[in-house]
């Protein structure tokens, strides 16, 4: 299977790239950047400081937060958001289609090699020469 992962880079200051785009997912998702954070195995200051960060990129936020209340707080997308996530997604399958296409010989040829390797028996270690190591 061949995919790619890319990142664009808007400033010299702000990159995006698959772990932002996934964290922004989770967000939207779930409509906490505490949740999206844990679901990334991230912390959560360190999810907040990658928003934080598109937020201050772009000439309006990519995030919008509500504080307490009756349900709780919680973090969606603004539109500009929401546009990042769809645009780096199309762009994402593009780039494997177009990597499929150019590379499918020589994925083909990667994935009979990785079989016969699969196939080929193995010796045992044994313990005495575990010990020797």
């Amino acid at each position: 299977m061949i995919t790619v992962r890319f990142r664009l880079d808007v400033s010299p200051a702000c990159s995006i790239g698959p772990g932002k785009i996934a964290l922004l997912q989770g967000i939207q998702e779930s409509g906490s950047l505490r949740r999206a954070a844990r679901q990334l195995g991230m912390s959560y200051r360190r999810a907040w400081l990658l928003v934080d960060g598109l937020n201050r990129s772009f000439t309006s936020p990519v995030t919008t937060a509500s504080v307490g209340g009756k349900g709780g707080g919680g973090v969606k997308l603004t539109e500009l958001g929401e546009d990042l996530v769809r645009r780096y997604g199309l762009l994402s399958r593009k780039f494997d289609n177009l990597a499929r296409r150019e590379f499918k010989t020589v994925a083909t040829g990667a994935a009979r090699q990785n079989e016969k390797a699969a196939r080929i028996p193995r010796k045992p270690v044994s313990r005495s020469s575990q010990k020797d190591q």
